[in-house]
């Protein structure tokens, strides 16, 4: 009888990843619904019957339920099997787009973010965690595959979205986006082993993770650097049409593509957390001053290119930071850091759609460069084993 010579450990290693690539799939989709309207904005708010700055509360309503989602979700389910758990809340994230594809109006619209906010948050908490007990002792790896998703959105979900946006309408966009995500759902499910809730997930893990005041300081600055990215981000379509209408597609892919650079860059600076959390930031702020004074593409494209490197740094570098910071409670680390994440979102999304219109667009992309200068500034400032 014939044996086979192939190395048994293989097939077991290719198995292994298989949870961690659908967990991607699911970043992916979440993401890309999330930032979405930044790409079919000004259809949106045409369709809709509102100014392009309101339109902009399209990505502010996720972060709303998001910001209340992060932090109390491993609360309300401390011993769910996070497979099922996972699967649930992109399911969820599915019909949220489905809301929007037929909302009639903006207020059902922004009942179907809110929905969405709920999906992104809950599976931002428990995604890393869940990818990092099925590849063991690979936390660097799994936090750069997981933000490669991040990547593939913005490098083809929002540029893609857009001109399918400009071409068949932006509704047809969202429910693509809805039946992508049932998709991804189906893939966790199938793909991933189960998931037992981490020991002493809780409220009182929580507390105590609050009660950690290195990790508070940080998550502050994590949360002042978003906040100058959103205050921009969901209009960087206006600042494109502003120097080049025709090269929108373009400089939305470019501004993908910087970021899979930034994602990589981060991931390769896992043992210089300090310099990470600090450079991605301080990257992000240049390019904002710098494209708020672009008037032709040989000054916009590297300023759009360096916002999404820089940008795209910060997810990988500060979940790696907060895990590295909290090793004992990571989800309650990862749940306190994606409640920043969402804040900011809110935040910046209202404060940049106010500034947009009342003061215009400038305005916003520099406050967005101040805010990531002080939040680098503050990573900056933060010593100890994580820097």
């Amino acid at each position: 009888m014939t044996t086979s010579t192939r190395p048994p450990t293989a097939p077991t290693a290719r198995a292994t990843w298989t949870p961690v690539l659908s967990l991607t799939f699911g970043i992916t989709m979440l993401v890309s619904s999330e930032f979405l309207p930044a790409g079919v904005l000004p259809g949106l708010a045409a369709d809709l019957g509102v100014t392009e700055g309101t339109a902009g509360l399209a990505v502010a309503a996720t972060a709303v339920a998001g910001l209340l989602t992060a932090p109390t979700i491993a609360v309300v389910v401390p011993r769910a099997d996070r497979r099922t758990v996972l699967s649930a809340l992109l399911a969820v994230g599915a019909v949220a787009n489905l809301v929007v594809a037929v909302a009639p109006s903006f207020g059902v619209l922004l009942a179907g973010r809110l929905l969405l906010g709920v999906a992104v948050a809950g599976y931002w908490a428990f995604a890393f965690a869940a990818g990092i007990r099925a590849v063991p002792g690979r936390a660097a790896t799994v936090s750069t595959t997981l933000a490669l998703g991040v990547s593939i959105a913005t490098i083809a979900g929002v540029p893609l979205g857009s001109l399918l946006g400009d071409v068949f309408g932006w509704r047809l966009v969202f429910a693509l986006a809805a039946l992508l995500t049932a998709a991804s759902a189906v893939a966790v499910w199938i793909s991933m082993p189960s998931v037992p809730a981490q020991p002493g997930a809780g409220l009182a893990m929580l507390r105590q993770a609050l009660a950690h005041r290195r990790l508070m300081l940080g998550i502050g600055f994590l949360f002042v650097a978003v906040l100058g990215n959103f205050a921009a981000y969901p209009f960087i379509r206006l600042a494109i049409e502003r120097v080049d209408v025709s090269a929108v597609a373009l400089l939305l892919l470019l501004w993908g593509l910087g970021g899979l650079g930034g994602n990589l860059a981060a991931g390769a600076l896992s043992r210089r957390l300090r310099l990470a959390t600090t450079a991605g930031p301080a990257l992000f702020a240049l390019a904002l001053a710098v494209l708020a004074g672009a008037d032709t593409l040989w000054v916009a494209v590297p300023a759009v290119i360096l916002w999404g490197f820089g940008m795209n740094m910060v997810p990988v570098s500060t979940q790696l930071w907060v895990t590295t910071a909290e090793p004992r409670r990571t989800e309650s680390a990862l749940a306190l850091q994606v409640t920043a994440f969402q804040a900011a979102i809110m935040l910046g999304s209202v404060l940049g759609g106010r500034l947009l219109d009342g003061s215009g667009l400038t305005p916003v992309l520099l406050t967005g460069a101040v805010l990531a200068l002080v939040g680098a500034a503050g990573f900056a400032s933060l010593r100890g084993r994580t820097g």
